[in-house]
C-alpha cells in the first residue's frame, strides 16, 4: 500500500495552525502526536480506532491521550493519496461542533486553491 502524503493546512496568511498549536505542547505530546501522524502517514484510509475516528461530514481525527488529555488533531482526505491536518485542539469529553465546522471550512477552501493551502515538513 503506497504511503498518504500528510500536509498541514495553511491560512492565506501563511500561519499554519497545526504547527502553532505544536508550539503550545509539552514535549511529550508533541511526540506522541508526530507519533500518530507517521501512522497516518502509513496506513491512511485504513487507521482505525483506537488511533483515528471518524467525526462527520468527511472529518476525522488523530486520537493522542497523554496523563488524563485528550489531543485531538482534525483531518480529512484530499483524493486518494494525501490526508490534510486541518489544527489540533485538546478536547474533554466531546470534540466542539465549532472545532468541527473549522475543519469542515478548511475541507471546503482546499480543492479550490490546494498550493497556497499546503504545508509539507521537509
Amino acid at each position: 500500500m503506497p504511503r498518504t502524503r500528510v500536509i498541514f493546512y495553511q491560512e492565506e496568511n501563511g500561519r499554519v495552525p497545526l504547527l502553532e498549536w505544536f508550539d503550545e505542547l509539552i514535549a511529550k505530546a508533541r511526540v506522541k502526536c508526530r507519533f500518530r501522524l507517521e501512522r497516518l502517514r502509513e496506513l491512511g484510509y485504513e487507521l482505525r480506532r483506537p488511533e483515528s475516528d471518524y467525526l462527520q461530514d468527511d472529518i476525522y481525527e488523530l486520537r493522542v491521550s497523554l496523563q488524563g488529555i485528550n489531543y485531538r488533531m482534525l483531518y480529512f482526505f484530499h483524493g486518494h493519496t494525501a490526508a490534510v491536518v486541518s489544527h489540533g485542539i485538546v478536547k474533554e469529553r466531546v470534540v466542539p461542533p465549532k472545532e468541527i465546522s473549522l475543519a469542515i471550512e478548511r475541507k471546503r477552501k482546499f480543492p479550490q486553491h490546494p498550493q497556497p493551502h499546503t504545508y509539507e515538513e521537509r
